[in-house]
């Protein structure tokens, strides 16, 4: 290519709009994060079961394969396939239900899939057991489409590992170390993790009752997604039940008391448990937003299925739709 050929080039484009010096300049996020789905196993069609998406370089992990989401990576425009490696805090249906459409929907031959290699899954004690009997339970298939599409054996292998707390996943300057929380006397062990890429550092809490571990891990994070239940005390004395579900959860409160002790850079929720007397309602935004700000002045977001979160000099919020959000704090 002439010299002049390639002046006229970079003219046209600059001419054009497709590049600007100032385009240029932006530097790209150290760490994205998005939340896959934020709720429980309530089958609600706006809200789909927990999962978080932390992107770091070129690495894609997710934590958690709750209900959905799958169908969030697809809006996201992210192959399943593309995903670097998975992680699972604990075993609750509302945490792995995705699992199996994750795994082998991920091995179809389509620009959606295309899974070449095992998925790689980390988890508590039953990780392996659950993976080697997803694969018995599903070996017809497996068989059908290895003969039939010619799809690769290797992309419907598992490379699932059983793990303890402590440094789970190392690779391309990424970490990933799990830390044990409480979830509640017979869900153990149940884990956090701590994601680290390029300075900056990601926390999930996982399910958890109030944990000062969590706190500890999460002094000074860039961002910290915890979550919270929020129950109607007329719903208790209605439905004992439902006093179960709060002692496994974090109350706003107890969340806000976290928040100030590590004080990060932004706190989110998610994986927000919440019901009342009404069979149907919304997240209660008011009485998290006010809980919270009894024992946390700020800044903090209540999370939604598809939010983002970049991290790098800044940590910025951006709503479904791209927008940027102002988080929530006692500062106007």
């Amino acid at each position: 290519m002439t010299r002049q050929i390639w002046k006229l080039m970079v003219g046209a484009a600059l001419l054009a709009g497709a590049w600007t010096p100032a385009m240029a300049a932006d530097k790209a996020p150290d760490i994205r994060v998005t939340l896959l789905g934020t709720g429980t196993p309530t089958p609600r069609p706006d809200i789909y079961s927990m999962s978080t998406l932390v992107e770091a370089g070129d690495q894609k992990l997710v934590f958690d394969l709750g209900r959905g989401s799958t169908i969030r990576l697809f809006e996201k425009k992210i192959p399943l396939g593309a995903i670097t490696a998975h992680f699972i805090t604990h075993l609750h249906s509302d945490h792995i239900v995705g699992l199996p459409d994750m795994w082998l929907t991920g091995w179809i031959g389509t620009p959606w899939g295309s899974r070449k290699t095992p998925m790689v899954v980390f988890g508590p004690k039953g990780t392996v057991a659950m993976t080697d009997n997803l694969t018995k339970a599903f070996a017809e298939d497996i068989r059908i489409r290895t003969e039939d599409e010619h799809f690769p054996a290797a992309g419907v292998a598992f490379a699932a590992t059983d793990i303890t707390a402590g440094p789970v996943y190392e690779k391309d300057g990424g970490k990933v170390s799990a830390i044990e929380v409480n979830h509640g006397e017979h869900i153990r062990p149940a884990y956090g993790y701590v994601v680290e890429y390029a300075g900056r550092k990601v926390v999930l809490s996982g399910d958890t009752k109030y944990d000062a571990r969590i706190a500890a891990a999460a002094k000074g994070a860039d961002l910290l997604v915890h979550e919270v239940s929020v129950i109607e005390p007329e719903l208790i004395k209605a439905r004992p039940e439902y006093r179960a579900i709060e002692d496994h959860h974090t109350s706003p409160e107890e969340a806000g008391r976290i928040f100030a002790t590590a004080s990060p850079r932004l706190a989110v929720y998610s994986h927000i448990v919440f019901a009342g007397v009404k069979p149907i309602q919304d997240v209660p935004v008011q009485a998290l937003t006010e809980r919270t700000l009894s024992t946390y002045k700020g800044p903090f977001v209540i999370g939604r299925d598809l939010m983002s979160f970049t991290i790098g000099d800044k940590v910025e919020a951006f709503g479904a739709d791209g927008a940027a959000l102002k988080p929530i704090s006692a500062t106007p």
